[in-house]
């Protein structure tokens, strides 16, 4: 059973690559032609070489020079098609390669949230970089190999011609050494599946190296964290290492067999010449040729072997774009050009692990163009609610509305480019300053850029920066500051021009001036735009128009600042501890 769920695996993929093989249809012919070419004087080189050689030892020298030229003349042929053959070898290589790797990242973009919350960086990063490589050359190994095996049992044939009991001799050689090369392969690709999961596991942790240098500089936590890594490399490498022991060890093997089989070919050609079985020149040719049968069993355990690895790879990509593995984002088909920004829950429940409910039987309603505040203790359940409106979760249950649709119902565009979001640690990607803009708006110009700047407080920093926007701000954004961060966050949401704009704890890094500039930014955009703010801050929700205290994931009291500092002990307590600290 398991045997046939394998054969049915591998068909899969091999139809799910061919699909990606077909797109470079021209260069892959040109490369299989050339490979034709070369598999034709692969199989006359070494007769022609045989012949030489009988030529040198008859001393027909002028025989010997027309046969040196004709060598000369085919193996400067050779080279021309190598040249050619692996140049359409390359070009189908990159293509392939790269449609794949779009295609995994795109899917990686489509999955859903809580799936890439519980896997590592490394398994897509491994997957993309890695995988995908194998896939695209599986093709040209195995074109080359299934040419090279084609001429190889031409030979093979030909040795059956010339003589049947040296043919019988290498059938069995080859025999022997084949089950030694499978036996080799079974061990090799038992040890290589654990070693991409390690290797997933030290790629993700690389990366939360390289993301997170200067917490684990500031958290003094480098020994611990190097012990970690060190762990998970020297793991690595010992996985790595089994791999290459196997290797080692049947190599050995393999070799010292065929040096052996080799011996017992020239004893059994003496004992034929002696008894005058065969003649000299036919073993010299036979003998001649006698690499080319036993690659004939080298081509075949590496054909076993790379579609083994391939198929590994296979598996681990198509699981990312096209099972159920990874659970992709699902939108519906109905599309809202221009939003108004009304939007509804209605008896919303969630929670992460399927356990403790962060939202419990959540229900309010704001109306387009206001102001709307969430305040509330840490794990109350607010920026829960930002996460479910944006669509980044979905198994919720009750309805989530906008403009009276069920958001289940709008496509993609009609969600995500209609909400903006800036977060409390926004991702600043490792690009210019220009380039994080212009990344969410395509076609943005430098006055909508500028004018975005200002309106976030940022473009004073930038203009005193020697490269202004074209500036280069580091992985994660480590060249600027929390506040700087956040300007550029609030920014990049401005260019976007989205009719709902969620501020989630979005000044909270921003010094009490700054802080200012950014809330008298809201209020310019008020009455124009639907914006929540989530604030820790009761100062930053005073002019909201209807301030929404959150508990336990529920709403518990609704109101103006004035009105929940008349009926709201909580509330008034919180903002009275506020004023004090301030003034302190």
């Amino acid at each position: 059973m398991k045997k046939i769920k394998f054969k049915k695996e591998s068909f899969n993929n091999l139809k799910k690559a061919f699909y990606y093989a077909k797109k470079q249809k021209k260069a892959f012919i040109l490369y299989f032609i050339g490979n034709i070419f070369l598999a034709l004087i692969g199989a006359v080189a070494p007769l022609l070489s045989a012949q030489q050689l009988l030529r040198l030892t008859n001393g027909l020298l002028s025989q010997l020079l027309i046969i040196s030229v004709i060598v000369l003349i085919v193996e400067l042929t050779r080279n021309l098609s190598h040249f050619i053959t692996r140049k359409y070898s390359q070009i189908f290589a990159r293509e392939v390669l790269k449609d794949i790797q779009i295609d995994i990242a795109n899917e990686v973009l489509a999955m859903e949230t809580a799936d890439l919350d519980k896997k590592s960086s490394g398994v897509f990063i491994d997957r993309m970089v890695k995988d995908t490589s194998r896939i695209a050359d599986i093709f040209l190994d195995l074109n080359m190999s299934l040419t090279d095996l084609v001429t190889n049992l031409g030979i093979l044939f030909a040795i059956f011609v010339i003589n049947k009991f040296i043919f019988v001799y290498y059938v069995l050689s080859i025999i022997i050494i084949f089950y030694l090369e499978k036996v080799r392969i079974k061990k090799h690709n038992e040890l290589d599946k654990h070693y991409r999961k390690t290797a997933e596991k030290t790629t993700g942790l690389a990366s939360e190296l390289v993301r997170g240098v200067r917490d684990i500089k500031v958290l003094n936590a480098s020994n611990s964290f190097m012990n970690n890594i060190k762990e998970k490399i020297t793991m690595l490498n010992q996985e790595r290492y089994k791999m290459s022991e196997v290797i080692r060890t049947y190599s050995f093997i393999v070799g010292s067999v065929r040096d052996i089989l080799d011996f017992i070919l020239i004893l059994i050609s003496i004992f034929m010449i002696s008894h005058n079985y065969i003649t000299i020149a036919n073993v010299v040719i036979i003998y001649m040729y006698r690499g080319r049968v036993f690659d004939l069993l080298t081509l075949t355990s590496h054909m076993m072997e790379w579609y083994k690895d391939f198929n590994l790879s296979a598996s681990r990509v198509f699981e990312v774009i096209d099972s159920d593995t990874f659970r992709k984002e699902k939108f519906g088909k109905k599309h809202i050009d221009n939003i108004k920004g009304d939007f509804e829950f209605k008896n919303v429940s969630f929670s992460y692990d399927g356990k403790r409910k962060v939202l419990d039987n959540l229900s309010f309603k704001i109306k387009h163009n206001q102001t709307v505040s969430f305040v509330g203790k840490s794990g109350a359940g607010k920026t829960t609610i930002f996460n479910l409106l944006a669509k980044l979760y979905n198994d919720y249950k009750g309805e989530i509305l906008i403009d009276g649709v069920n958001i289940n119902e709008l496509d993609c565009d009609s969600v995500r480019g209609n909400i903006s979001i800036i977060t409390q640690n926004p991702y600043i990607f490792n690009m210019t300053i220009r380039e994080n803009l212009t990344i969410v708006k395509e076609g943005l110009t430098e006055e909508e850029m500028v004018k975005a700047c200002e309106l976030a407080m940022l473009d004073d920093f930038i203009n005193s920066l020697p490269d202004g926007y074209d500036t280069l701000v580091g992985e994660g954004g480590l060249s600027l500051s929390g506040g700087q961060r956040q300007r550029l966050a609030i920014a990049r949401a401005l260019v976007q021009k989205t009719k709902i704009i969620l501020f989630d704890e979005a000044t909270s890094a921003l010094d009490n001036e700054t802080q200012k500039g950014i809330q008298d930014a809201i209020n310019n955009m008020k009455d124009d735009y639907t914006i929540l703010i989530i604030a820790h801050r009761l100062s930053t929700v005073i002019n909201s128009d209807l301030i929404m205290m959150v508990d336990n994931g529920q709403i518990v009291d609704t109101g103006t600042h004035e009105e929940l500092l008349n009926k709201n002990k909580e509330y008034k307590r919180l903002y009275n501890m506020e004023l004090k600290k301030n003034h302190d």
